[in-house]
């Protein structure tokens, strides 16, 4: 068995090493890493929903979001997308929940009257509720999209049947989620593809800067 002298190159290296550990671990135990959310094996849907609902009832705004939907009974009337993803995001990696936020999606399905003016009431009216949100709010009739969707991208789009058909539509099936809350104030979600996409998109990493010597957090990729 060798022994490493105090002083001597061996010690050196071996107490460098030691200290990287601990700082390491401590800098781990600190913020724990998630559960394994993104595994579909780790973790079950159940699981994932349950994370998800527990995120969004803590951010207030997106609390008053839906409760403004509630309120107005829209038909079939959602939050969906990044403002649900991009806040389970941040909150899972301790960025203030506007970082990142492009906008927040609020859909509902009205097809006996598809014009833009009964859509443009609507949006009014939940501009009118949330005058602090209103510049990141997108308010769409999902039955009326068909109409304007090929002039403005490009691209033919099917009529949908409702507005969780939406979802299916999706670049990704990370955002293809939703959120509402239901007459008794519960929160109900639909992922028709699951959560674990979203959960593994976050994959949060812990490391370490190399100018500062900081942890810092990140996805893979970001």
């Amino acid at each position: 068995m060798s022994i490493a002298l105090p002083g001597s190159p061996e010690s050196d290296s071996l107490t460098h090493s030691c200290t990287r550990l601990f700082h390491d671990r401590s800098c781990a135990l600190a913020r724990p890493l998630p559960p394994r959310l993104g595994d579909p094996y780790a973790a079950s849907e159940t699981d994932r929903i349950a994370r998800l609902e527990e995120i969004l009832l803590t951010v207030p705004h997106v609390m008053r979001i839906l409760e403004a939907i509630r309120s107005m009974d829209l038909p079939d009337a959602w939050l969906v997308s990044g403002g649900i993803y991009q806040t389970v995001w941040n909150v899972m990696t301790g960025r203030p929940h506007f970082h990142g936020m492009k906008d927040f999606d609020v859909i509902y399905f009205a097809g006996t009257d598809l014009s833009y003016e009964a859509e443009d009431a609507v949006i009014t009216r939940v501009n009118a509720l949330l005058p602090d949100l209103a510049s990141l709010l997108e308010v769409r009739n999902q039955a009326r999209v068909h109409l304007w969707y090929e002039q403005r991208f490009g691209r033919p789009y099917r009529p949908l049947d409702c507005s969780m058909d939406s979802l299916t539509t999706y670049a990704a099936r990370t955002h293809a989620v939703a959120a509402r809350l239901d007459r008794q104030g519960r929160l109900v979600v639909n992922a028709p593809f699951g959560l674990a996409n979203l959960f593994l998109a976050c994959g949060l990493c812990l490391i370490t800067g190399s100018r500062t010597g900081k942890p810092t957090w990140r996805r893979p990729g970001a």
